[in-house]
C-alpha cells in the first residue's frame, strides 16, 4: 500500500503467511452428546432452547492475520510539494506512481510488487542530477521484532520478528524482511543514520532503487512453527541475490510480462454513443474520488470499466499459484487487530473473492483456493469423525492459515453452520465446467467432492415431513422469531443448507458421469437421495422461505441473501427450469432492499442479473458507487467505495471488489454447458454501446461480445486448444428471448442484425 506522501512516505507491507498461532485441535469428543441434545430440542420445536444448547457444539476462535510492517521514507524539511502533484495506479502494468514538483525539480516514485521475482521494488528519481536525498527505515507494529543494518551488506536493512504463538511464550511464525538500497553510480552517498541503527540516509543521488524481499518460517498448515526448518532471513536474502544482476528496468519488464499475460486476456469498453466514445475516455483525468462522488449524476460508464478491471487486478495481485488464499482484507491489511481477524469467512466472503476467477479468465488465480480446500479436507475429516461421528470432511463458517475446520465461538448465528466446506466444493465442479480439465476433475476435484458428499450423506436425517433434513441448521448470521415469540437461530433445513447440498450432489453425479464412475454404490446412493431432499418453498408473502418453517423475520433487510444461493451462485433456481421460484426470488430481493455492506450489494447485482433484470442490476451498481468516509472506523452495513476504489462494509473488506467484477460479467454473458446467454442483463440505456472480449463460459469456450445502440452486434466464440485436438461444440445462443444454434470450432465470429438474425458467420 503506497500512501503517496511528499515530505514523508509510508509503504505498507504484507506477507501472506504471517498469522498468529499454530496448528490446532479442531475436535471435541463431547460434541456428539451436545448434538443429540440439540437435535431433540429442534425435533420438539423448542428452537430457543436448541439455540442455547448449541453452545455445546462451539469451537474456538480463529487465529489472526498480521501485517509485516512499513517502509518509511523521510525527505528534508524543504521537501514540500509546490505544485503538479499526482498519484496513480496503472492497472495495465500493476505499477503505482507518485509525481510532484519541489523547487522546480520534478520528482517521481514508482512502485511494483513482482510475482516472478518475489520482491517489491521502488524507484525514486528526479529531473535534476543530484536531487535525490532522503532517509529510509523499516518499522513493524508487532511487539516481537528487531531491526538492524546487515553487517555483511551495509546497504541492507533487516527486519526479523515473530508472530504470537498458540499460547503465551510459545513459538509462533518467524519472519524476516530485507530492504536493499542501491543509488546512482558516481553521484550520491549512502550513510547510516547517526541516532539509530535501523535506517540509511541517501544524499545527492540521481536516483535510488529500493528492493524488499520477505519470507517466513511457515511450512504448511500442519507443521508447528517450532518444528519448521525454514530460515526466513536466509530465504529473504536469497531472493535478493537471485535478482542482483537484474536492473530495475529488467525487473519491471519481467513483472509486466508476467502480469499482462493474465490481465490482457479480458477487455471491457462501455460508452454512451459511438460519437461520445472519445469524450467518455477523457474523464479518466479526474481523480478516483471525484469520479466516485459524481457517479450518481454522470453515471460514467468508463468508471464501471475501471472498477471491473480493478477487481481483476486485485485478484491477479493477491492470489497466484503458491500464495495463500485471498482473505477478508487481503494483503492490504494494515492492522495488528484487523476486523474479524482478517480471516477467510466461508459463508459468502471467501467464495466471493473467487467469483471472477473463471468467467473473467483468471483460472490460475484459483489454485490457492484449491490448496486451501485440500488442507481443510484433512483437518475437517477429524472434525467430522469426532464431533459428528460422520465420514468425509466438514468445515464451518470461518477458517485461517492453519485450516481451522471446527465451529466458531460465541453465537450460534454464525457458529452452527457446517456447510462451509460444501460451498467451497462448488468451486471445484465450476472449475471443470469452465476449463473441461478432466485431469483436474479426476485427481483433485472428485476426491474432495466425494469426501464432502460423504459427510453430507451422514449429516442428513429423516425429518418430520419424510424428507431428509439437516438438523441443526441456521441461515447464516440471521435470526427468526420462534413460535413462542422469542428470537432464535437454530432450526432445521434452512433453504441455504438444502440448496448447497443439492448443488454438491448434482456435481458429484455429473462428475461421476464424466469419469465413468456411475456404477459406484456411493454415487448411486447419492442419486437416490437427491429426490428425498426438501424442496425450495415460498412463503405466504410470495418470497422464498429462508427456513423450513415460515418464521417471522425480525430483520427483513438482513445483509445475507443465503436463501437465494440456488439462484446465484447456485443453479437450482433458473428462469428456464422454475419460473415460479424466480418470481419468488424477485420478491425476495425487493423485500431484502437495497442497503447492505459492499459484498451484499454485489451479490444482489449478480442475483438480479440471473433474473435478467437489467434495471435492478444497474440500480445496485449505482448503489455501490458512493463515497465512504475513510475516517469512519465503526462497523456499519452501508457499503460504498473508498477513494482508492476499495469496497467498504464498512470497514474495508476486499470481497465486494471481486464480487463487482463477477457481477458485471454476469450482466453481459451467462452460460450453461449447453447454452450461452448474450447480454442477459445489459442496461441498454446506460451502456448502449460497448464490447467485452475474453470472457470464459462453461464448456471451455472464450467469448467476445459487442453491441451498438443497445442491440447485439457481433459475437466471437472459440475454444482454446492448448495443443489438443479441437472438437466441434454445439451451443444454443440466446438473446432477448430468441435462440439460434451455433457450431463452434477453433474460432467462430457471428454478426447479427437488430432482430438477432445471423448476417455473417466467419
Amino acid at each position: 500500500m503506497v500512501w503517496g506522501g511528499v515530505a514523508a512516505e509510508t509503504i505498507q507491507l504484507n506477507e501472506d503467511t504471517l498469522w498468529t498461532g499454530a496448528p490446532g485441535n479442531y475436535t471435541d469428543p463431547d460434541a456428539p452428546k451436545a448434538l443429540a441434545q440439540v437435535r431433540n430440542l429442534v425435533h420438539e420445536a423448542q428452537f430457543v432452547q436448541a439455540t442455547q444448547a448449541s453452545a455445546g457444539l462451539f469451537g474456538g476462535p480463529t487465529q489472526v492475520y498480521q501485517p509485516l510492517g512499513d517502509i518509511k521514507l523521510q525527505f528534508d524539511g524543504s521537501h514540500l510539494n509546490d505544485g503538479a502533484y499526482s498519484r496513480e495506479l496503472d492497472l495495465d502494468t500493476a505499477t503505482a506512481r507518485v509525481q510532484y514538483t519541489v523547487g522546480g525539480v520534478e520528482f517521481s516514485r514508482e512502485h511494483f510488487a513482482s510475482n516472478p521475482d518475489q520482491i517489491i521494488a521502488t524507484n525514486i528519481s528526479a529531473s535534476s542530477p543530484g536531487s535525490v536525498s532522503f532517509t529510509v527505515s523499516l518499522d513493524c507494529a508487532l511487539p516481537d521484532h528487531r531491526i538492524h543494518i546487515n553487517n555483511d551488506h551495509k546497504n541492507q536493512i533487516v527486519l526479523i520478528g515473530s508472530c504470537s504463538g498458540q499460547q503465551p511464550g510459545s513459538t509462533g511464525i518467524q519472519f524476516a524482511a530485507v530492504l536493499e538500497l542501491e543509488i546512482s553510480a558516481g553521484n550520491g552517498v549512502v550513510s547510516r543514520l547517526d541516532d539509530d541503527d535501523n535506517g540509511l540516509r541517501v544524499e545527492g543521488a540521481d536516483w535510488a532503487v529500493l528492493l524488499l524481499s520477505a519470507s517466513s518460517s511457515f511450512q504448511g498448515p500442519f507443521t508447528n512453527p517450532a518444528n519448521s526448518t525454514r530460515n526466513p532471513t536466509s530465504l529473504a536474502l536469497l531472493a535478493l541475490q537471485e535478482v542482483a544482476k537484474l536492473s530495475y528496468s529488467d525487473l519491471w519488464s519481467r513483472h509486466v510480462d508476467d502480469y499482462q499475460s493474465l490481465f490482457h486476456r479480458v477487455s471491457l469498453q462501455l460508452w454512451t454513443s459511438a460519437a461520445a466514445e472519445a469524450d467518455d475516455r477523457a474523464v479518466a483525468v479526474r481523480t478516483a474520488a471525484e469520479r466516485i462522488r459524481s457517479f450518481q449524476e454522470d453515471q460514467d460508464p468508463a468508471f464501471v470499466e475501471l472498477l471491473f478491471q480493478f477487481g481483476r487486478y486485485l485478484l491477479i495481485s493477491s492470489s497466484r499459484p503458491g500464495t495463500q488464499v485471498s482473505n477478508l482484507q487481503g494483503i492490504w491489511n494494515p492492522d495488528v487487530k484487523p476486523a474479524w481477524d482478517c480471516a477467510p469467512h466461508l459463508n459468502i466472503n471467501l467464495e466471493m473473492n473467487y467469483w471472477p476467477s473463471l468467467p473473467c479468465n483468471l483460472r490460475e488465480c484459483e489454485e490457492p483456493l484449491f490448496d486451501h480446500i485440500q488442507a481443510l479436507s484433512i483437518s475437517g475429516s477429524q472434525t467430522a469423525k469426532v464431533n459428528y461421528e460422520a465420514s468425509g470432511w466438514v468445515v464451518h463458517h470461518v477458517s485461517d492459515l492453519w485450516a481451522k475446520s471446527s465451529a466458531y465461538e460465541r453465537d450460534a448465528r454464525w457458529a452452527i453452520w457446517p456447510m462451509g466446506g460444501a460451498w467451497l466444493c462448488t468451486h471445484l465442479w465450476e472449475y471443470y465446467t469452465y476449463t473441461m480439465d478432466k485431469d483436474f476433475l479426476q485427481k483433485t476435484a472428485y476426491p474432495l467432492l466425494k469426501g464432502c458428499a460423504s459427510f453430507l450423506v451422514d449429516w442428513l436425517i429423516k425429518g418430520p415431513q419424510g424428507y431428509l433434513e439437516t438438523n441443526p441448521s441456521t441461515s447464516p448470521e440471521h435470526l427468526f422469531v420462534a413460535p413462542d415469540g422469542k428470537q432464535a437461530s437454530v432450526s432445521y433445513s434452512s433453504t441455504m443448507d438444502m440448496a448447497i447440498i443439492k448443488e454438491i450432489f448434482s456435481a458429484l453425479v455429473s462428475a461421476a458421469e464424466v469419469l465413468n464412475m456411475t456404477e459406484d454404490p456411493f454415487v448411486q446412493n447419492v442419486g437416490e437421495i437427491q429426490s428425498k431432499l426438501s424442496p425450495t418453498k415460498t412463503a405466504k408473502d410470495g418470497s422464498i422461505m429462508e427456513w423450513a418453517l415460515d418464521f417471522e423475520d425480525p430483520e427483513v433487510q438482513h445483509r445475507h441473501l443465503s436463501h437465494l444461493f440456488g439462484l446465484f451462485p447456485g443453479h437450482t433456481i433458473t428462469i428456464e427450469k422454475n419460473p415460479d421460484l424466480c418470481k419468488a426470488a424477485e420478491k425476495t430481493l425487493y423485500k431484502r432492499g437495497e442497503n447492505g455492506p459492499g459484498w451484499s450489494t454485489t451479490w444482489k447485482i449478480a442475483c438480479w442479473a440471473r433474473l435478467r433484470n437489467s434495471e435492478q442490476a444497474y440500480k445496485m451498481v449505482k448503489h455501490l458507487i458512493q463515497p465512504v468516509d475513510p475516517d469512519k472506523t465503526t462497523i456499519d452495513f452501508e457499503g460504498g467505495l473508498y477513494s482508492n476504489l476499495f469496497t467498504a462494509h464498512p470497514p474495508f473488506q476486499i470481497d465486494a471488489n471481486f464480487g463487482f467484477t463477477a457481477a458485471v460479467a454476469e450482466m453481459l454473458v451467462q452460460s450453461t454447458m449447453l447454452d450461452l446467454y448474450l447480454l442477459p442483463a445489459l442496461p441498454r440505456e446506460k451502456w448502449p454501446n460497448g464490447s467485452v472480449k475474453g470472457l470464459k463460459v462453461r464448456g471451455g469456450l472464450t467469448v467476445d461480445v459487442s453491441w451498438r445502440e443497445g442491440d447485439l452486434h457481433e459475437v466471437g466464440v472459440w475454444q482454446e486448444n492448448d495443443g489438443q485436438e479441437i472438437n466441434l461444440v454445439k451451443k444454443m445462443l440466446h438473446y432477448r428471448g430468441r435462440t439460434t444454434e451455433a457450431t463452434i470450432s477453433s474460432r467462430t465470429v457471428y454478426t447479427f442484425d437488430v432482430g438477432f438474425k445471423l448476417v455473417e458467420e466467419i
